[in-house]
């Protein structure tokens, strides 16, 4: 069972990494950059504030709290990144240290202590938290991106008034 659950997780955060960078690849640089308000983040804030979170959380993950004092998450909200280059490669930093704890897990380690603000978590509750927290940003990521991109905007997944096409494509395959 928790053999099949790493694999589950592996395939889930690619899946949500694959899927955030197909949103941002439809949009044009400079709409990167775009916030609604004061308030609100741009897509490139909240590349910003994911790759943060996945370094602190991440780096030295077994021996170390996941809020690291080096951490600034205030300044993960300010517009730093200036280019798509530098926001896909912190895009590409938070991604790497991330999945090099996820792709190295074991079985034994699900059960593990680490430790996140002070407050002790199982590895496998650390992650689900990190599961639920991604796809949290990453579906603001795709919002902001179909926003911004608007009649260019390709679905990433069954396009509106498509559903009835896609169930009779999906229905008449043999089950696998």
């Amino acid at each position: 069972m928790k053999a099949e659950y790493i694999k589950n997780i592996r395939a889930m955060f690619l899946q949500y990494k694959t899927l955030g960078e197909k949103a941002m690849s439809q949009v044009e640089e400079k709409r990167l950059f775009w916030t609604f308000n004061n308030e609100s983040n741009s897509i490139a804030m909240i590349v910003q504030h994911i790759s943060g979170n996945m370094i602190s959380r991440f780096t030295n993950f077994y021996e170390e709290d996941g809020e690291k004092p080096w951490r600034n998450r205030d300044r993960e909200f300010e517009s730093i990144l200036t280019t798509r280059a530098e926001m896909m490669d912190a895009w590409e930093k938070g991604w790497k240290c991330f999945l090099d704890v996820v792709n190295n897990l074991q079985d034994l380690d699900l059960e593990r202590t680490v430790y996140i603000r002070n407050e002790p978590h199982s590895v496998m509750e650390a992650i689900n938290r990190q599961i639920a927290h991604y796809s949290y940003h990453i579906g603001q990521i795709v919002f902001l991106s179909k926003m911004v991109a608007e009649q260019d905007w390709k679905s990433l997944s069954i396009p509106k008034n498509q559903s009835r096409e896609f169930n009779d494509q999906m229905f008449s395959k043999p089950k696998s």
